[in-house]
């Protein structure tokens, strides 16, 4: 897991200290997220804000920002006077997330190979380089990065389409995704070849392969599943 920075305190926050400790607040919200949609934080879980703060080396304020965010977002549930629980997830809760995605990630990626190749082809740099973040998280062992680059490919890939609403369904539908079983894959072939599948998935959509485009995403998303019940 990242290491993230101390947090400063100062008695009157200017603009530019508000900035830092909003990007604290985001830093320590990822790295509590990815521990959750990975298991290293187990569905069921209590964990309170003071043990928390300690694991990251921040003060206990911009973790319980986090986690009344994680809150909303449906990761956990305040404990009274105890702190909070990591909300469980069940596999067929993963499955029918998965078959949702399914019906909307596939045949976009799919529309964008047919109609919009050409404008994914001026993105491509920028693609690239966000499949080259994926991949290097993956070797690193660095679970925040990973899943920080793979939310950004995979939406601003989405977004060249020019339909917001779309993006926004996938991204929310992605952020319910646990991924339990993810945090034992590093350092193995697994994992980095997932991350590898995003270089294959863009060449694909470059070429205009509408249909092996389209094969080829409901392949990425189905496998997500592997993640939550690993193979023994």
């Amino acid at each position: 897991m990242a290491e993230v920075p101390a947090l400063v305190d100062v008695p009157a926050p200017a603009p530019a200290a508000v900035a830092r400790a909003t990007s604290l607040r985001e830093q320590v919200e990822d790295a509590i997220a990815a521990a959750i949609v990975t298991g290293e934080l187990a569905p069921g879980e209590l964990v309170s804000a003071p043990v928390l703060a300690t694991r990251y080396g921040v003060s206990a304020t911009p973790v319980r920002e986090a986690m009344l965010n994680l809150e909303a977002r449906g990761f956990v549930t305040t404990v009274r006077n105890k702190g909070f629980r990591v909300t469980e997830v069940h596999r067929d809760d993963v499955a029918s997330l998965i078959a949702v995605r399914r019906l909307l990630e596939p045949p976009a990626v799919g529309q964008l190979a047919a109609e919009r190749h050409e404008l994914v082809a001026e993105h491509a740099p920028r693609l690239r380089s966000l499949a080259d973040a994926i991949v290097a998280g993956a070797r690193s062992g660095d679970l925040v990065a990973y899943l920080r680059a793979d939310t950004l490919f995979h939406s601003e890939l989405l977004a060249l389409l020019g339909n917001r609403h779309l993006v926004q369904v996938v991204g929310q539908l992605r952020s319910q995704t646990r991924l339990i079983g993810l945090a034992t894959a590093i350092g193995t072939p697994k994992l980095e070849q997932s991350a590898v599948e995003h270089y294959e998935l863009l060449d694909l959509v470059l070429a205009g392969d509408a249909a092996a485009a389209e094969a080829y995403m409901s392949h990425h998303v189905s496998a997500v599943l592997d993640w939550w019940a690993p193979p023994i």
